[in-house]
């Protein structure tokens, strides 16, 4: 009776666990249920995706939804790779508490990764890459049970948390293609995790060592850490590997060597990726020791010496690229001789020799051969033409010469660099076998030595064929129209050869092209309007032809334009107004050297991303348009040679970016704007040989005379002289004064030579009755100046304030405070030279007894020793502003003086002269008139200068004459007689 209760008593527990299972479990499902749902609510997706069918149906279980893997009810994976997610992962992920796989590559999940993930102590799969998630990884995942954690190609930023180095079961770690930052953990790869087997960490901004943890793990074989900021020496470990597969190592910052390890067994390794680091010493030997290499890239580093011989014993050796390095010497042939090969590159080093006859058959598995910019020469192997697996071939930048030989046999190339060496075409043979190269797509021959007509073969070549380069040659001859059945080219230099005719308007047909270059040739006649019809241009060059007529007005239909360049040719009529209605062009619009004429179009206006702007040296009349302003991007505008009248319109001041104005050589008038003056970048500002007048603006670029040019303005003054202008009147009653004196001295001097003689008499006559009162001091009223005063008016006498030199002297200009204007000029005597104490006293002696304001003011005279003990001598005169007359005269950049000009200075000159032989006692004649002694004052009125050859003639009452010089032979410059020599 005992044991039934006791029966009755194990039933009833049991039946209640059974309950509360089964109520446990439905409330699990329930859950899972219910977060599924969130998932959805979250990561929204089309109607038609794969959560479209996640629907609350009690006909179809959620185990059943598509991308969901139960396991006895419950949800243990998700797979949704590229199911157009573009939601967040919400937080409610945790409560899937057995799920042990996420999977969702390939959507458009943004936000962060929840940190509620630690709470899935199963979870070991995680795949999230190739979406939009930012943030930081969060570093509570070491909680979970996690192999593999693929991240990768996401907008993830921060450090690389410590704590995933705890994980003890991770194999694989994929974050490439982010914005991580900080170092690599130093717990990744240590004994906690010796399950690890892949390291992807590659294109993020990585710094620091390699860690040694990492080095030595005995079970890596896959560490790509490409495309970091790295640094430090590679470990020696990594060679050491008895695991390590694939090392990537490229695009960082390490230094030092490769290490010279030698494996004592047979190294698994078939990937070495070294390339774009700053390693140097030479190329380790040791590395033919790794037999299983497939892949060996070197490129971009500082490497020297010669290729180990070594490396050619590799037995399966696929990719072997050491471009870009200091290597130098011949290339051992066994490199040429590895048959496994399929590329190659030994591009941009400093090989020499010759390349094997045999190397067409030595390669057989050869795809990829790279050579360009190295100094091997001899004939190109024509055998290279039997390794019929080639796609690109690249020999370009070296010394080959010899014909080119026939490469029709490579029916898969789909690239031949040739250029750059001494190549010539022979009977062009070789380009009608390239016809049979159907796949090919660049055809590189510039630079070389080719002759001829180009046949019209070039229009057989493969449909395929994006790329043209014949540029640099000696071709001649006229372009064939067959060109045009490349319509698939999209790149086309031609430029500096000898072709010569029409441009055919097949070029019309060449609808995919981007880049035209066929200038510096002969081309002549029309532009033709089919030019148009390229609407996917970019760069048009066609500058240093003979092209005429008008500019194809169908230009204006090329909308992708950014460079256009029509300079030295012989166009004529107006510039087309569909120009301007090219808004892409941006890289410069060049039409400077032509013919052409009329207005520049208000249209201009337009070209809002314009930089450079030539329009120089053509026949362009009318006014400057103000539309120009609206070029708010300009980075240079030349007009200069042209026909321009008007004023410098105000709308430029919005041009705050220019560097370059050049307005030059026009008929432009009005004053100078002041708003140049606040213009930070512009660097060179051309004004000369214009109608400019008034005062020039004083600040900003108008203190620097290196970055202005304004002479030739005969109108224009300033208050400085550093400009080399006239200074301005105090006021400008008097600059209106003057400038009405000086139009109708220019227009009286144009009406008759006869008036113009009666002028120059009464002027004469009317000075020589002047006062002979000097305005000149006495020596006895001269200021005393010393050497140390001199030196420190001229900075010691500098060749910056050089500013002319003759046989007896130099002359310095220089700065006095006690004077005026302060500017003065100081000849200092070669008193090395024979007969220059001679004339320094003749010059004393000529002054003492000259008053007149024709001739050229003294202020003192010096006669002491210099700072060495040495002799020293110099006049102290008074500093003209405009130099001398020779500087105007024969200059090439100055503006030639008016009519006006030229009668009032030969007044003045004849005035110096009347007093010199008329009026003073006893007579002087000056012995060396010539423009370089006649000096231009401000108001470019002529002042005499230099009378160290002059001479004083016997007076009525004296029975001597005073000379400066010997009377034997001539004197004067020479080759040159002055006037006055008859008196003597």
């Amino acid at each position: 009776m005992c044991d039934r209760p006791r029966r009755l008593l194990a039933i009833v527990l049991v039946t209640s666990l059974l309950s509360f299972a089964a109520a446990a479990s439905s409330s699990s499902n329930a859950t899972d249920f219910e977060t599924l749902l969130c998932l959805k609510l979250h990561l929204s997706s089309s109607p038609n995706s794969l959560l479209g069918s996640w629907v609350q149906n009690n006909s179809i279980p959620f185990c059943s939804w598509p991308g969901v893997t139960c396991n006895a009810s419950r949800v243990v994976a998700l797979d949704l790779e590229n199911s157009s997610l573009d939601g967040r992962i919400p937080s409610c992920i945790s409560n899937l508490t057995l799920l042990s796989r996420i999977h969702f590559p390939g959507n458009l999940l943004s936000s962060h990764i929840p940190a509620q993930l630690w709470q899935l102590s199963r979870l070991s799969y995680l795949n999230l890459s190739s979406n939009s998630l930012t943030g930081s990884i969060p570093n509570t995942l070491s909680s979970t049970s996690l192999q593999v954690i693929d991240l990768g190609n996401n907008k993830l930023s921060g450090d690389i948390p410590e704590s995933l180095g705890m994980l003890r079961n991770l194999s694989v770690l994929r974050l490439a293609r982010n914005s991580l930052t900080g170092s690599i953990p130093l717990s990744l790869g240590s004994s906690s995790s010796n399950s690890l087997v892949s390291v992807i960490l590659a294109n993020n901004s990585l710094t620091g060592p390699i860690p040694s943890a990492l080095a030595h793990s005995s079970s890596l074989q896959v560490l790509n850490l490409v495309r970091n900021n790295l640094d430090g020496e590679i470990p020696p470990a990594l060679f050491n590997s008895t695991s390590l597969q694939r090392l990537a190592l490229g695009w960082n910052n390490f230094s030092g060597s490769i290490p010279a390890v030698v494996p004592n067994f047979n190294s698994p390794l078939q990937a070495l990726i070294l390339s774009v680091n700053t390693l140097a010493g030479t190329i380790p030997p040791t590395l033919g020791n790794f037999s299983s290499l497939r892949i060996l890239l070197l490129a971009a580093n500082s490497f020297k010496g010669s290729i180990p011989v070594s490396i050619a014993k590799i037995p399966n050796l696929q990719e072997l690229d050491i471009s870009y390095n200091l290597l130098s010497g011949t290339v051992p042939v066994p490199i040429f001789n590895m048959s496994s090969v399929t590329y190659l590159s030994l591009a941009v080093n400093s090989f020499i020799g010759e390349l094997p006859f045999d190397i067409g058959y030595t390669l057989p598995s050869i795809q990829t051969f790279i050579l360009q910019q190295n100094k091997v020469g001899g004939k190109i192997p024509a055998s290279l033409a039997n390794a019929t697996n080639f796609l690109s071939i690249n020999l370009g930048a070296n010394a080959f010469y010899g014909i080119i030989p026939s490469f029709g046999s490579l029916s898969n190339l789909e690239e031949l660099i040739l250029a750059s060496n001494q190549l010539e075409a022979g009977d062009w043979s070789f380009l009608s076998s390239l016809a049979n190269c159907t796949q090919l797509q660049v055809l590189s021959l510039g630079t070389n030595m080719m002759q001829g007509n180009l046949p019209s073969s070039v229009g057989s070549l493969a449909n395929s064929l994006g790329a043209l380069v014949l540029h640099a040659n000696k071709m001649s001859g006229s372009i064939p129209p067959e060109l045009g059945n490349l319509t698939n080219l999209s790149f086309l230099r031609m430029e500096q050869n000898q072709f010569a005719g029409d441009l055919p308007s097949t070029i019309g047909n060449l609808a995919s092209l981007t880049y035209v270059d066929l200038s510096r040739n002969r081309l002549s006649g029309q532009i033709p309007s089919s030019i148009g019809k390229l609407r996917q241009m970019n760069n048009l060059f066609l500058q240093e032809n003979n092209f005429s007529g008008p500019i194809p007005r169908t230009l204006g239909d090329c909308r992708r334009l950014i460079t256009l360049n029509l300079s030295c040719n012989s166009l004529s009529e107006s510039i087309p107004r569909e120009l301007f209605f090219l808004d892409s062009l941006s890289a410069g619009l060049d039409l400077s050297h032509n013919q052409l004429s009329g207005q520049i179009p208000q249209e201009i206006g337009r070209l809002i991303n314009i930089g450079p702007l030539n329009f120089s040296n053509n026949h362009l009349s009318g006014h400057i348009p103000t539309a120009l302003g609206a070029c708010i991007r300009l980075e240079s505008l030349r007009l200069e040679g042209n026909l321009l009248d008007g004023r410098i319109p105000e709308s430029f001041s919005n041009l705050r970016g220019i560097a370059e104005i050049d307005l030059s050589r026009n008929n432009l008038s009005g004053e100078v704007p002041n708003f140049f003056q606040s213009f930070n970048s512009l660097k060179h500002l051309n004004l000369s040989f214009n109608d400019l007048e008034g005062q020039m603006p004083q600040g900003g670029m108008f203190q620097n005379s290196s970055e202005v040019s304004v002479q030739g303005n005969s109108m224009l003054c300033s208050s400085s002289p550093m400009l080399q202008l006239p200074l301005c009147f105090a006021s400008s009653r008097h600059r209106r004064t003057w400038r009405t004196l000086k139009i109708t001295g220019i227009s009286v001097a144009a009406l008759a030579l006869a008036c113009l003689s009666c002028v120059v008499f009464i002027l004469l006559k009317r000075r020589s009755k002047r006062s002979k009162q000097s305005d000149q001091p006495s020596y006895t009223e001269m200021k005393s100046f010393s050497y140390a005063d001199l030196a420190k008016a001229t900075n010691g006498f500098s060749p910056d304030n050089l500013v002319g030199s003759g046989a007896y002297g130099s002359v310095y200009k220089g700065v006095l405070e006690s004077e005026t204007n302060g500017m003065i000029a100081v000849k200092v005597f070669k008193l090395d030279q024979l007969g220059a104490p001679k004339s320094f006293v003749a010059e004393c002696e000529a002054f003492r007894n000259t008053r007149h304001h024709n001739l050229v003011r003294v202020i003192s005279a010096c006669s002491t020793w210099d700072n060495k003990g040495n002799d020293f001598k110099a006049l102290i005169i008074e500093f003209m502003a405009n130099g001398t007359l020779e500087s105007w005269i024969y200059s090439e950049t100055r503006r030639p003086l008016s009519l006006g000009s030229r009668v009032t200075i030969a007044v003045d000159i004849a005035a110096a002269l009347d007093y010199l032989h008329n009026s003073c006692v006893p007579p002087i004649v000056h012995c060396d008139l010539k423009p370089s002694n006649v000096l231009l004052d401000d108001a470019m009125g002529a002042r005499l200068s230099d009378f160290g050859l002059a001479k004083f003639l016997q007076s009525h009452n004296s029975s001597s004459t005073i000379t400066s010089t010997s009377l034997a032979g001539p004197r004067g410059s020479i080759g040159y007689i002055a006037p006055g020599k008859h008196l003597l």
